[in-house]
């Protein structure tokens, strides 16, 4: 399969929410997404999206010092945040891999810093800052599991407010 790539432009935090909730509308068991961009980027919000349209009650925040948070719902959310670690070797302690190899939803913020790690088919979610509250999204798949992914989120996010949906390659 050829990587699938396509680019959202959100202009406000509740834009980013929503591109969020419509991602957590196309989850499945077990799959892996992952979340990058520098600090205050929108990472967790996407997450926080994510977190409402499992139907997780309570605050998602990023787990920064806990590293990994789970929030039980309907369908389990596995939310990673791996700024803090500095080898491959400590996700081991976390048990990483068989979380992510589960049947959670994986959300790993900062998962690029251990490319090495991650399983061969996941939906990478790369975040811009291009303004106070705008964001540019880069959304890309190495699989046919994330492929689908991206495909019934792209759908899902058309229309919404604040959202606009640009390019797509791949199939």
């Amino acid at each position: 399969m050829s990587e699938m790539v396509f680019e959202i432009e959100t202009v406000s935090a509740g834009a980013t929410r929503r591109v969020g909730a419509a991602l957590g509308d196309s989850v499945h068991s077990g799959d892996v997404i992952v979340l990058t961009g520098d600090l205050g980027a929108g990472k967790t919000v996407i997450a926080q999206g994510v977190a409402e349209a499992l139907g997780i009650s309570g605050g998602v925040t990023s787990p920064t010092f806990n590293i990994l948070v789970v929030h039980r719902g309907p369908l389990e959310l596995a939310h990673f945040d791996l700024y803090r670690l500095e080898h491959a070797w400590q996700l081991e302690d976390i048990d990483f891999w068989g979380v992510v190899e589960g049947d959670s939803v994986s959300l790993i913020e900062w998962g690029d810093r251990f490319p090495g790690s991650l399983p061969s088919d996941v939906l990478t979610v790369t975040l811009t800052i291009t303004d106070d509250e705008e964001r540019h999204i880069t959304v890309s798949a190495s699989g046919v599991r994330s492929g689908r992914l991206a495909g019934e989120w792209r759908e899902r996010c058309e229309g919404l407010d604040g959202v606009t949906l640009s390019r797509q390659e791949g199939s």
